[in-house]
């Protein structure tokens, strides 16, 4: 039914609605009085940063700190680290910090938190004031519930950003940093900071800035093993080893003959190094948290136990250290500039980590086959089990690859429940698709002549020796790319990042002579993934991933598994009658592998028993198509680029 209002009528109404907003109501707190914003200017003085790492059985890290200050008195803004490099995201430990005490001239401070910045602390300083002592200590996480572990009995490694307070208004490349660290004794200890003098109890660093410091985490241990990745080398490069065994270090020739190979192929590919030393870290562990992260000298990686000592098996992991190396040239060296902060408590913007990660995961692949550190048929099996899960994503349908680069803070806390629907940090992998694409297509158009090798070369080869970052722009990237091979660059990104579909295009694929195909034998990446994560991976069949103690990891929007019912968190207990004990998540011939074959022949559906909370449920899952695992196949009359691609260098 139509209602019309006379003029009169609508008039009123429009009075009794402004009358309503003049009525007495909250109004909005003013905001707090702004933190000197970082300028490029010398800093008066030398922070001192000391730190006590030796109470591991606590796994507490006691700190103390000079920091110089403006004589006269008034305000002074200590801030701890928020944004941190390489993570993307405001992922500073501020809730890991206590007992703080500021003090000056023996005279202990009251300190204010800033009410809208809880990274913030106020102090008054007295007008003699021409320091602060500061002491605190970062309470590391104690267990896996509360937090990532860093410090067992016999690992330890933490980053600076964690440990350290620096004043608000300067850039900080321009704060002057003395820092000295005292470990557990006898214990070994790795960074890339220059050491000032011998080591004893406590080691002393030679002064640097905090920009330098914060990106040169320390690694220490029991049991350590440095090598020497590249003997006479243009600089030093080491592979620093820790371990909760003695005999985890232990590694043949052969594998060691790969690492340095590592050095050699990236050499080869970028054509300059951006270093005046590099140390890798890497830690062999089931006690401690297993990451990579990226510095400009030095990465942090942390793998599962068995890393060498079942080397063969553990395929899926040789990809980290190349990955993590590569950063130091995209993504430490040349960086996009909406990555690049003047100080850590800036707000970062990711939109270019398509770039950043998504090439660095492409040529952290391409190294892997070129180094030997994984042969050319697991290489081929790891493209294609990521063209399988992105090549035909669900949640590409709605959302585009850009807007994933937002993932790492809108996920700070927790990752999503539908990662297959939602998407979940797609520019590495469907980013690695990109550039394959990128690659294939440049070979294509220059008749082989040229190929995104060039481009790299260009891009991040120059400035030999230099370790002062350069930034760029898209508009940057795209300049470069036309500066090795002509073309709609511009165009051919926003087609890959801006539009919804598929998860990512395989055109790279095809154009370098390989299709995907799907038959029931394994996937060797995926094998050794299993094996290393301690799961099964059923996504291509039913839609689902199994882990420890049948849970389940994750259920595939939209698959035959989410239809039945089926969400991650359940409980497998049983599989067409038969327990889930006899289920093993290492091996082939479990249960549910047995059970699948069994769909081909018959026609009942695959019946399931499990558990949500309290509750027990039998589902039914309408598939009888037998295990999938995908695998590349060649393309017969057509180049195989994807095979030059992944060829050593000589």
């Amino acid at each position: 039914m139509k209602v019309f209002m006379s003029i009169a009528v609508l008039s009123g109404a429009v009075a009794i609605s402004s009358a309503a907003f003049a009525s007495p109501g909250p109004v909005a707190v003013p905001d707090a009085p702004p933190i000197a914003a970082p300028l490029d200017q010398p800093f008066p003085g030398v922070l001192t940063v000391a730190v006590d790492a030796t109470d591991i059985d606590h796994r507490i890290v006691k700190v103390r700190e000079q920091v110089p200050v403006p004589t006269g008195g008034g305000d002074v803004v200590l801030l701890y680290p928020e944004w941190l490099p390489g993570d993307h995201a405001p992922s500073g430990t501020i809730g890991k910090l206590a007992g703080l005490e500021i003090r000056s001239n023996g005279t202990r401070l009251d300190w204010k938190r800033d009410v809208a910045n809880p990274f913030a602390f106020h102090v008054q300083t007295p007008k003699d004031a021409a320091s602060l002592d500061v002491s605190f200590q970062y309470l590391s996480a104690v267990n896996e519930n509360v937090g990532a572990v860093q410090i067992s009995s016999t690992i330890a490694f933490f980053e600076w950003s964690s440990l350290v307070l620096y004043p608000a208004g300067y850039y900080v490349r321009n704060i002057p940093v003395e820092a000295a660290l005292t470990a557990p004794t006898g214990w070994t200890v790795a960074t890339a900071l220059d050491r000032a003098g011998p080591a004893g109890a406590t080691i002393r660093f030679k002064p640097t800035t905090v920009e330098t410091l914060v990106d040169s985490p320390v690694f220490a241990g029991k049991h350590a093993a440095r090598i020497d990745l590249d003997p006479g080398g243009v600089a030093p490069v080491f592979l620093n080893v820790f371990a909760d065994r003695a005999s985890d270090l232990d590694a043949t020739p052969a594998e060691l003959d790969a690492h340095r190979a590592l050095v050699r192929q990236a050499y080869r590919l970028f054509g300059a190094h951006h270093y005046d030393h590099y140390d890798f870290m890497l830690s062999i562990s089931d006690l401690t948290f297993q990451q990579g992260l990226e510095h400009h000298r030095s990465s942090e990686n942390g793998l599962g136990e068995g890393y060498f000592a079942h080397y063969a098996d553990g395929a899926d992991d040789r990809a980290l250290l190349p990955h993590e190396f590569t950063h130091s040239w995209n993504g430490k060296f040349r960086r996009p500039a909406d990555l690049w902060t003047p100080n850590y408590n800036v707000r970062m913007r990711n939109s270019m980590l398509w770039m950043y990660e998504g090439q660095t995961e492409y040529w952290g692949e391409v190294l892997s086959a070129r180094s030997g550190l994984r042969t050319l048929a697991e290489e081929k099996e790891a493209i294609a089990l990521t063209a399988a899960v992105y090549g035909d994503l669900p949640g590409g349908s709605w959302r585009p690859l850009q807007d994933t680069t937002h993932d790492e803070i809108l996920n700070l806390r927790h990752t999503p429940s539908w990662k297959s629907w939602q998407r979940f940090k797609d520019y590495y992998s469907a980013g690695e698709l990109m550039w394959l694409d990128a690659d294939t297509l440049i070979r294509d158009l220059s008749g082989g002549k040229r190929s995104l090798d060039d481009f790299a070369r260009a891009f991040f080869g120059i400035r030999d020796g230099d370790y002062t970052p350069v930034t760029y722009t898209f508009d940057d990237l795209v300049k470069a790319l036309n500066g090795v091979q002509p073309y709609d660059w511009a165009g051919f990104l926003h087609a890959r990042l801006d539009t919804t579909g598929k998860g990512a295009t395989l055109d790279g694929l095809t154009r370098g002579g390989y299709r995907l195909v799907f038959d029931d034998k394994p996937n060797l990446m995926q094998k050794s993934a299993e094996s290393v994560g301690k799961f099964k991976d059923f996504t291509f069949s039913i839609g689902l991933q199994v882990g420890k103690e049948g849970v389940l990891n994750e259920v595939q929007w939209d698959g035959p598994a989410f239809k039945a019912g089926l969400t991650s968190g359940m409980t497998l207990i049983a599989v067409n009658g038969f327990p889930f004990k006899e289920f093993d998540v290492a091996g082939a011939g479990d249960t549910l592998t047995e059970q699948l074959e069994a769909t081909k022949s018959g026609s009942e559906p695959l019946e399931l028993i499990v558990k949500t909370a309290d509750r027990y449920k039998v589902v039914r899952i309408a598939y009888h198509g037998g295990p999938r695992y995908p695998h590349l196949e060649r393309i017969t009359g057509t180049p195989a680029r994807l095979d030059d691609i992944l060829s050593t260098r000589r």
